[in-house]
């Protein structure tokens, strides 16, 4: 089993910043993917960004120049850092992890950012 641990949530006021984290352990391999999703009320759950451990990332339009992902890979750890947030950014965000053929999700943390 794996466990992510996210934090790095909060309210922000538009153009402010915010970074997340999500610390992954348990069955953990040197080999996977990682990123976040996130889900505003009333909406579908949609991907921000994810990066592989090589490094290959994938975001999101809406984010793209405002957000980056990266990751420690020694200690199987993702982070988000969120620029010039938007008001329409406020969602719960959750840390994805797969390895190998199995998918994990966290607990999901509130991002805010008012107007």
């Amino acid at each position: 089993q794996v466990q992510l641990v996210e934090s790095g949530g909060g309210l922000v006021h538009a153009g402010g910043s915010l970074r997340l984290s999500c610390a992954a352990s348990g069955n953990v391999f040197a080999i996977y993917t990682m990123g976040w999703y996130r889900q505003a009320p009333g909406k579908q759950r949609e991907l921000v960004a994810t990066i592989t451990h090589t490094g290959f990332t994938n975001y999101a339009y809406s984010v793209k120049g405002r957000f980056t992902i990266s990751t420690d890979n020694a200690k199987i750890t993702v982070y988000l850092q969120m620029n010039s947030l938007k008001p329409e950014d406020t969602a719960v965000y959750s840390c994805y992890a797969q390895f190998g053929v199995n998918n994990y999700w966290g607990q999901g943390t509130q991002v805010t950012v008012s107007s």
